[in-house]
C-alpha cells in the first residue's frame, strides 16, 4: 500500500495575491532584489538602503522604540512602503531564558514546550521581533556535535512532534496590537550528520534515510503552519544545501507544496565559493537563486550579482518575482496594517511572573535521574550539614547555555542559590569550587575535601560552560574534563554519600560515576530557573519525570550510538574489543522517586490489514510511596520488509501522573503511519509482515507482543 505523505502549508488568500501583484507591478528590479535581502549587521548608514527599498529583513536589531524607527523608514520614506521582516535567533527564550531545547525534549510535555515558544515569541514580539528563526529540527546522534544542544535529540518520532509543537507555540499570536509572529525551522538540511561531529562539515547519506530520518521534523513543522525554512551550512550528498535545487525546489516546493520563503543561513550562499561549487560571488548568486534560495542573510550576494545577471540573461527575473511574491509572509504577519510595536509593552510582558513559573516547571520536568542508589535521594531533612561543591555550582552563566537570547546573568538562580533556599532551616550549606572548568589544581581539590569530611553529604556540580557547546563548539571528547573527574574521585573516596549534578549542553560519558557515584542527575543547562528547579529535585519536592531524548555514551569510541540502529547480519557477535557495546544509558530512559509497573500487555488482534488500525494497551501502576509522572513508550520492529528496518523504533509515547498506588490503563493506536517505511524507490509503503511491539519505560526495556499484517 502506498501512502501520500506530504505536509499542509499555509494556504494563498486571493485578496492577499492581488495586492502582491499590484505591489510588483510597480517595482523596480533594485527593490526587488531588496526585498530578497537580510542584513545581519546594521549599522546607521545602512538607512539609506531601507529608504530606497533595498533591505526587505533585518537580524538582531532589537527594541521597540530601535525597530519602531527602522519601520518608519521603510513604511514612511522608501517609496513602496513596504515594512521590514524583523528576524532574531529565539532559541530557548528572549528574556525568559528556558531550558536549552535538548533538555526540554527530555521532559516528552509537548504542551509545555509549546508554551514555553509561545512565551519567547511573546516577549520577542514585545520588542519589535516578528521573524523567530527557530525551532530547529535537525535530528542529532553525535553529542560531539556542539548544536547537538539545540535540537530534541536522536528520534524522528519525538523530533517530529516536538518540531511540531514549537512551531504552534512560535505562531499562536494570541495578540492584535502588534505584529504577528512567524516561526523558520532548521537547518535545511541532514545538518545534525556533520562527519566527525564537527559543525559546518560535510554530509553524505542516502535519499532513503533522509527522507525517513532527517525530513520528517521539517516536514512536521510545516504542516504546523511554519511559512518559512532556513537552510542548512552544510554540503549534502556533494551539493551545498544553499544551492540545492533538489532539496530547495523539486523536494520542498515541488513536492511538498510549499509556499513560502526559504533563507539562507549567515553568508551561506557565499560560502557556496568556499565548499568549491562556484567559482566566484556571482556563480554563487546564480546557483543559488536557480536553487530557489529566495533571501540572502547579510552576504549581500544578491544586491551585488543578481541585477547584472538578469540584464545578461543569465538568471531569469521571472525566478527574482517568485522570490518576492514568496515575502507575502508580511502580509500573513499584518505587517502592512501594523507595522509598529508599542514601546509600552515590553515591561510589563518581558519576565512576567508566569513566564517565570513556567521556566521553573520546564527546568523541573527536564531533569533526568540516571541513578539513584540506596534512595540517596531525595535529600533528608535530618541532613545538618550540606557540602555543595563544583566549579559550576555558582555559575550563572553555564546555566543559561548556548544562544541564550537576551538572557541575563543576573537574573539566574544559580544551583547553589537554589539550593540554600530551599534546604531546611537547619541545614548548614558548606560551598568549595574544587577546580575550573578546565584547569584546577591540589589545593583546590583539598579545600572540597576538607569541606566535605565536615558534611552529611555532598553535591557536586561538573559538567560543561555555556561556550563548550552550540555552534562551532563541537569537542573530540565528551568526557568530563581531567580536573572535574580528579575532584570528583577525591571528594567520592571521603566516604560521604555524593550526589552528582551534571550542567551540560549534550551527553557526556560518566562511566567512572555510574561505577561510584550513589546518585546522579543530569539537569542540562536550565535557564533562569536552574537553580531552583535543581533545588526542587534534590529536596524531594518534585518528583523527577525527565527521560533522555538521547543515548548516553560509555566512551567517545562508540559514537556515533543511538536506539534505533539497524540489525545486522551478525548481532550475536560483540562490538568492541575494549568496550560495551551498549549504551551507559539508553534512548528513554529515566528513574524516579517512585517506581512504576507495566503488565498486561494486549493487542486488539493478532492480524490486521494494512489498512486497519490496532490498538495497543498496557497497564501501568505506580507501586512506590510517592505520586509520580511516568512517559510510556511504545516501540515497533517491522521484522522483515523490502529495506532493512532498525531494531526498535518510537511510535507513540503518553506522559502521566499516577497517585501512588494507582494503575491505569494505557492505549495507543497503530495505523499506516506507523507501521510504514519509505522503500527502495523513496516511497512510503506498508508491507505485509510480522510485526514485534514493546511498551515500557525506556528503549532497552519494555512488555512486548507480536502481530502480522496482511495484505
Amino acid at each position: 500500500m502506498n501512502v501520500k505523505n506530504s505536509p499542509r502549508h499555509f494556504h494563498k488568500n486571493p485578496e492577499t495575491e492581488k495586492k502582491i501583484d499590484s505591489l510588483l507591478s510597480q517595482m523596480t528590479l533594485s527593490e526587488k532584489i531588496g526585498q530578497m535581502t537580510q542584513l545581519g549587521t546594521f549599522a546607521d548608514q545602512d538607512r539609506q538602503m531601507i529608504q530606497e527599498g533595498r533591505i526587505g529583513s533585518l537580524l538582531g536589531v532589537i527594541g521597540a522604540d530601535h525597530v519602531n524607527e527602522l519601520q518608519r523608514i521603510a513604511v514612511e520614506e522608501s517609496r513602496l512602503g513596504i515594512p521590514l521582516l524583523i528576524a532574531n535567533d529565539v532559541i530557548h527564550g528572549y528574556r525568559t531564558i528556558f531550558p536549552i531545547p535538548l533538555a526540554e525534549a527530555c521532559s516528552w510535555n509537548l504542551t509545555l514546550m509549546e508554551e514555553t515558544a509561545a512565551i519567547a515569541a511573546r516577549e520577542a514580539s514585545a520588542e519589535g521581533i516578528n521573524w523567530i528563526l527557530a525551532p530547529v529540527v535537525d535530528i542529532a546522534r553525535d553529542p560531539r556535535w556542539g548544536r547537538i544542544a539545540e535540537g530534541a535529540g536522536e528520534d524522528t518520532c519525538l523530533g517530529s512532534e516536538i518540531a511540531s509543537a514549537r512551531v504552534k507555540g512560535i505562531q499562536r499570536n494570541d495578540w492584535d496590537d502588534r505584529p504577528h509572529m512567524m516561526a523558520c525551522p532548521k537547518h535545511f538540511a541532514g545538518y545534525g550528520l556533520a562527519e566527525a561531529g564537527r559543525d559546518y562539515n560535510t554530509v553524505d547519506v542516502s535519499e532513503t534515510r533522509l527522507r525517513e530520518v532527517y525530513f520528517p521534523p521539517f516536514q512536521a513543522a510545516l504542516e504546523a503552519g511554519a511559512g518559512t525554512i532556513m537552510a542548512a551550512f552544510n554540503e549534502l550528498n556533494g551539493i551545498p544545501c544553499s544551492g540545492s535545487r533538489w532539496l530547495l525546489t523539486d523536494v520542498l516546493q515541488q513536492e511538498w507544496g510549499f509556499e513560502g520563503c526559504t533563507l539562507s543561513d549567515w553568508e551561506s550562499i557565499d560560502e557556496l565559493v568556499q565548499h568549491g561549487n562556484a567559482e566566484s560571488r556571482e556563480a554563487a548568486a546564480r546557483l543559488a537563486v536557480e536553487a530557489g534560495m529566495h533571501m540572502d542573510m547579510q552576504a549581500l550576494i544578491y544586491q551585488e550579482h543578481l541585477a547584472e545577471l538578469i540584464r545578461r540573461g543569465i538568471v531569469s527575473e521571472a525566478a527574482i518575482d517568485d522570490a518576492v511574491r514568496r515575502m507575502r509572509v508580511k502580509f500573513q504577519l499584518g505587517l502592512f496594517e501594523q507595522p509598529y510595536t508599542d514601546n509600552r509593552l515590553a515591561s510589563s510582558i518581558i519576565l512576567h511572573s508566569d513566564h517565570v513559573r513556567t521556566a521553573r516547571e520546564i527546568a523541573r520536568q527536564s531533569i533526568v535521574l540516571l541513578k539513584n542508589e540506596d534512595d540517596v535521594l531525595p535529600l533528608q531533612e535530618t541532613v545538618h550539614k550540606l557540602a555543595v561543591i563544583g566549579p559550576l555550582a555558582d555559575n550563572h552563566e553555564a546555566l543559561l547555555g548556548c544562544w541564550s537570547g537576551q538572557g541575563r546573568n543576573e537574573e539566574v538562580v544559580s544551583i547553589i542559590q537554589g539550593i540554600r533556599s530551599l534546604a531546611g532551616r537547619h541545614t548548614k550549606i558548606m560551598h568549595a569550587k574544587g577546580c575550573g572548568v578546565i584547569e584546577g589544581s591540589d589545593e583546590e581539590i583539598a579545600e572540597a575535601v576538607q569541606i566535605t569530611l565536615q558534611c552529611e553529604a555532598a553535591v557536586v556540580v561538573l559538567g560543561e560552560t555555556a561556550n563548550m557547546s552550540g555552534e562551532n563548539n563541537s569537542r573530540a571528547s565528551v568526557d568530563l574534563p581531567a580536573s572535574q573527574l580528579d575532584l570528583l574521585k577525591a571528594v567520592y573516596e571521603t566516604g560521604v554519600p555524593v550526589v552528582l549534578v551534571l550542567v551540560n549542553g549534550r551527553p557526556l560519558s560518566v562511566q567512572w560515576a555510574e561505577d561510584h557515584v550513589p546518585a546522579i542527575l543530569e539537569t542540562w543547562q536550565l535557564g533562569i530557573q536552574a537553580g531552583t528547579a535543581i533545588a526542587d529535585i534534590l529536596f524531594g519536592r518534585y518528583n523527577p519525570s525527565g527521560k533522555l531524548a538521547v543515548t548516553f555514551p560509555r566512551n567517545t569510541g562508540q559514537i556515533p550510538i543511538y536506539y534505533n540502529a539497524k540489525k545486522t547480519g551478525r548481532p550475536q557477535m560483540k562490538r568492541y574489543a575494549d568496550s560495551e557495546h551498549t549504551p551507559l544509558y539508553p534512548f528513554g530512559y529515566g528513574l524516579s522517586y517512585t517506581c512504576f509497573e507495566y503488565n498486561d500487555l494486549r493487542l486488539s488482534s493478532s492480524v490486521i490489514g494494512m489498512t486497519e488500525t490496532l490498538t495497543v494497551s498496557v497497564n501501568v501502576r505506580n507501586s512506590g510511596q510517592r505520586d509520580g509522572e511516568e512517559i510510556v513508550q511504545l516501540y515497533l520492529c517491522d521484522e522483515a520488509a523490502s529495506i532493512t528496518r532498525p531494531v526498535k523504533e518510537l511510535k507513540g509515547f503518553q506522559k502521566i501522573l499516577l497517585q501512588a498506588g494507582e494503575s491505569r490503563n494505557v492505549s495507543f493506536e497503530l495505523s499506516a503511519k506507523q507501521l510504514g517505511f519509505i522503500n527502495g524507490n523513496n516511497e512510503f509503503v506498508v508491507e505485509p509482515g510480522m510485526f514485534t511491539v514493546w511498551v515500557g519505560p525506556h528503549s532497552a526495556e519494555g512488555l512486548k507482543d507480536k502481530f502480522e499484517v496482511k495484505g
